[in-house]
């Protein structure tokens, strides 16, 4: 049985070791470090290169996002989840535009947890139904206030069906790929849904398709 290499980064040792014993929990995961603050993290991801790597974002030293971003330049395959105790769209941004595949609220229970490693290792996103939930009323909040209705309808089926590829963190020739069309197609799609959608680059693409629970 292959098991899953984590690493856990949170500057609280209580945390930690409260985080190690969860995932222990499952005998195919296997926390091979703690990192305290967001350098050490970006060290040990490098030496360690763990499957998941489970990441606070108020840390000393170096931030949580911060050190997830130079972790994915290091590593652009590296498979983060961002732990947090905030629920706005402004922080999941944040964490989608460092790279980080996961966003976990510490709120959650073992089962999200254990869902959220599972998912990331697997190459899925995972975002706490919260903040879905969350996102989802703000977005129709916003819709309503400005006087628009949601532009998800005006997208062709084909659209669609690239903005959820894309979503989860496929590339132009993967969608492509699974499409069996060209990549200029898909890019084609992709200029086209973004514009009918007003958004402005893959953080976006996934932060919408979050609010509308396309992918979770």
């Amino acid at each position: 049985m292959s098991r899953i290499r984590i690493l856990v980064a949170d500057d609280h040792g209580i945390i930690r070791r409260g985080l190690r014993l969860q995932l222990e929990q499952h005998e195919d995961f296997e926390v091979v470090g703690e990192a305290s603050d967001g350098r050490q993290a970006v060290k040990m991801a490098e030496t360690l290169k763990p499957g998941v790597i489970l990441m606070d974002i108020g840390m000393p030293n170096l931030n949580g996002i911060e050190a997830a971003a130079q972790i994915v330049r290091q590593n652009p395959a590296a498979k983060i989840v961002i732990l947090s105790m905030h629920s706005d769209e402004e922080f999941l941004l944040r964490a989608l535009t460092a790279g980080a595949k996961g966003y976990l609220l510490k709120e959650s229970g073992d089962a999200d947890l254990e869902r959220a490693v599972r998912a990331v290792a697997q190459g899925r996103s995972f975002f706490s139904p919260a903040i879905q939930q969350t996102l989802m009323e703000d977005y129709l909040r916003q819709l309503q206030q400005r006087g628009l209705r949601d532009s998800y309808d005006l997208l062709t089926e084909r659209e669609k069906e690239v903005l959820q590829l894309l979503a989860e963190g496929k590339s132009n020739k993967d969608v492509a790929s699974i499409l069996d069309c060209s990549v200029n197609t898909v890019a084609t799609h992709r200029t086209h849904l973004m514009q009918k959608l007003d958004l402005h680059g893959a953080a976006d693409i996934v932060l919408y398709a979050v609010r509308k629970k396309i992918i979770s």
